[in-house]
């Protein structure tokens, strides 16, 4: 599989046409599993790493109904191109970090992708555009059967399926909801949502997750532990959840343009303004302002440009993403004259 193929289109997480798209960018489920009567990734050698990758890949060319673009074989790429796939979310920083024999398998519309040797031998990611997290359950479950029927994974009748960390031990699901929350951030009311979501055992984390930081506004709500629970209980969890911060949101939205409409629409037109006309920016700064200017599409201050376009540029304008774009190994300086150049002739405006 080349990976430049990927550079010319976008996942369908990315499109922003999923249900309540306007806050909820994508909905995610992974499952963890493991071979049974095999070493588990961190207490496996070389050779024990191998063998899972070659049965598992087999096995899931042979037994899964999604058809794959191929299998990316992630030990033997570069540092650039690991990158690349962590920012387009397709595969963890654990596994681009990782040693040993490793890959992903990855389906045509990107939302589904299926991690080698990452902590666990198999991680089964099902992405989705905006809130979608049954869409998301009835594909990777239905994939997730089907490979059980030719896999013998790791299992207990006690504890359930068993995995390298004890927080994923029982069902291994993570569900989580990636959230644009400006509003709140701009309201100073994000420290309420963190309280709370603490004390309903859910964890908030940044824009690529576990120990990632928050950018461009981007939080991820996601359940802490498995074992105990069922896969439609974890899910239920997230979803008894969810619905009140997208409350929160719009309310913290509409207080915004209720105080000082003429300021918001001033703010929002000034980081369109910066986008389309600065001649060096920092990923970090591109964030912040496109973080403005989804918002002000939300709510209707501005229409000059798409949902979609501002959704892929909080990846594209990524490092890796635009040495890719550009073909050439680029230093910090040079991507932040190269990012402002990508962002005018995305933009349109200047």
């Amino acid at each position: 599989m080349e990976l430049d193929a990927l550079i010319e289109k976008s996942g369908e997480w990315l499109r922003g046409t999923g249900p309540e798209s306007d806050i909820v960018v994508s909905s995610r489920i992974r499952l963890a599993r493991n071979l049974a009567d095999t070493p588990f990734p961190p207490q496996a050698d070389e050779r024990s790493k191998r063998d899972a990758v070659e049965l598992l890949r087999a096995k899931i060319l042979e037994n899964s109904p999604v058809e794959f673009m191929g299998y990316v074989d992630v030990q033997d790429l570069s540092r650039l191109d690991r990158q690349f796939l962590v920012e387009r979310q397709l595969i963890s920083r654990e596994l681009a970090d990782s040693k040993g024999p490793r890959g992903v398998l990855i389906n045509q519309s990107e939302t589904v992708s299926l991690m080698v040797n990452e902590e666990d031998h198999l991680r089964l990611q099902g992405l989705r555009s905006g809130y979608a997290l049954n869409d998301c359950w009835q594909e990777i479950n239905g994939l997730d059967d089907d490979l059980q029927a030719g896999i013998a994974f790791a299992f207990s009748d006690e504890f359930g399926f068993l995995t390298s960390c004890p927080t994923n031990v029982g069902t291994g699901m993570r569900v989580s909801v990636m959230l644009h929350l400006p509003a709140l951030v701009m309201t100073k009311e994000m420290q309420k949502v963190f309280q709370a979501m603490h004390k309903m055992s859910l964890a908030v984390r940044g824009l690529y997750g576990e120990g990632s930081q928050a950018m461009g506004d981007f939080y991820q709500i996601s359940n802490q532990t498995t074992l105990g629970r069922s896969e439609e209980q974890i899910i239920q969890k997230v979803q008894s959840v969810v619905p009140e911060i997208l409350s929160y949101e719009r309310r913290a939205r509409q207080e915004l343009i209720k105080r000082d409409r003429a300021r918001l629409h001033d703010q929002v037109s000034r980081a369109l303004g910066v986008l389309s006309s600065a001649r060096q920016i920092s990923s970090e700064e591109t964030m912040q302002l496109l973080s403005s200017v989804r918002l002000g599409f939300n709510l209707e201050l501005i229409d000059n440009v798409d949902i979609r376009t501002i959704n892929e540029l909080f990846v594209q304008i990524q490092p890796a993403h635009l040495q890719k774009i550009r073909h050439e190994s680029l230093e910090q300086p040079e991507r932040n004259v190269v990012r402002a150049a990508y962002l005018r002739e995305r933009l349109h405006l200047n």
